[in-house]
């Protein structure tokens, strides 16, 4: 059986939610010129037509940002790689931007005033597809450094959606260069242990879009933003980062799917603070249960098997092992009850 994260780790940070308390629609409305301009001829997901991978050109390390022994991987954040082709990007955009979606999944936080969250496969089939498909997730697992899947259904694809309404921001925007300036979101620590970011705007016209590392010394490190159908992969729980403002385009709409790591037996410490508030909370509840009660059905079938083959060969029961295991199983349940409470 494989070891479950037995070495010591430094405890993980604490996610700090949006201030808002209960999922909220927004009252800013989307510019009808997105919804029209979105329209396109549905297709099915196709790999061969709609990936475009291609290596990022770099991927800092943990240690290079100051968190050696953080986290699930030694890879903190990789720089902006190709993901999606052109095609893909305007399904997705069709997908997001049709009446349906904008209907039941639009939420608004303290962090991102629009934003666009669990529209599940019979919604957005295309998305859904996409982020499944065996080879979009054998690529982000490769820049990610450690096997990869969907935290749940509600986490893929939430899209956060900012746009310029008016020339004054880009007068302010002109004299702010550091990384506390005009944020798209607010600084943050995720949720689930790595998020892929894919932007879904083009980026021709833009300045900004970075996404801010701020590393535990308080230094600001800046990751370039990426551009349409690229993507940056990120080890989001356990650094502190926030998206910075795009200035000069008239929108900025990134994708932002959630992952966990596939094995059992690696250590999983996602919470639920920070999308409880915008989520539908039946649903959230409901997926995340599911999964970690299959995260521990896998781990008792294994210490089962592992005990068994023991028992045949004759050897002595270990009180240790058998104490730190249930021990880690009694956290693992424990941590559920803290994050599954009354709204």
């Amino acid at each position: 059986m494989a070891p479950i994260a037995v070495e010591p780790s430094p405890a993980p940070p604490t996610v700090v939610g949006p201030t808002t308390k209960k999922a909220t629609r927004p009252t800013n409305q989307i510019p009808q010129y997105l919804i029209e301009e979105a329209r396109v001829q549905k297709e099915p997901f196709n790999p061969q037509r709609h990936l475009n991978f291609q290596p990022p050109s770099k991927i800092h390390t943990m240690k290079e940002i100051g968190l050696e022994g953080h986290g699930i991987s030694l890879n903190a954040v990789s720089e902006p790689f190709p993901l999606f082709t052109e095609d893909a990007i305007k399904q997705i955009r069709a997908e997001i931007f049709s009446e349906p979606v904008l209907q039941k999944c639009q939420y608004t936080s303290s962090f991102t005033k629009n934003m666009i969250r669990g529209m599940g496969h019979e919604l957005a089939p295309f998305t859904y597809n996409a982020w499944y498909s065996a080879e979009v997730l054998a690529r982000i697992s490769e820049v990610a450094g450690v096997e990869l899947v969907p935290s749940m259904d509600y986490e893929v694809a939430n899209i956060n959606i900012s746009f310029n309404d008016s020339s004054e921001e880009l007068a302010q925007g002109a004299d702010s260069p550091n990384g506390d300036d005009l944020p798209a979101v607010a600084w943050h620590y995720d949720s689930f242990p790595f998020v892929c970011v894919t932007m879904l705007s083009d980026c021709t016209e833009m300045i900004g879009g970075e996404t801010a590392l701020r590393k535990p010394n308080g230094e600001v490190m800046k990751v370039r933003g990426p551009s349409m159908g690229t993507a940056v992969v990120m080890q989001g729980r356990y650094i502190e980062h926030q998206a910075i403002k795009a200035l000069g385009g008239r929108e900025r709409i990134s994708m932002v799917t959630a992952f966990r790591p596939k094995s059992p037996f690696i250590k999983d410490e996602s919470v639920l603070t920070g999308v409880r508030p915008i989520s539908n909370i039946s649903e959230t509840y409901t997926q995340y249960t599911i999964y970690r009660l299959e995260v521990l059905e896998e781990r008792l079938r294994a210490r089962l098997k592992m005990e068994r083959r023991r028992e045949v060969a004759k050897h002595d029961f270990d009180l240790a092992s058998a104490k730190s295991f249930l021990m880690e199983q009694k956290q693992f349940l424990e941590s559920m009850l803290t994050e599954l409470v009354e709204i």
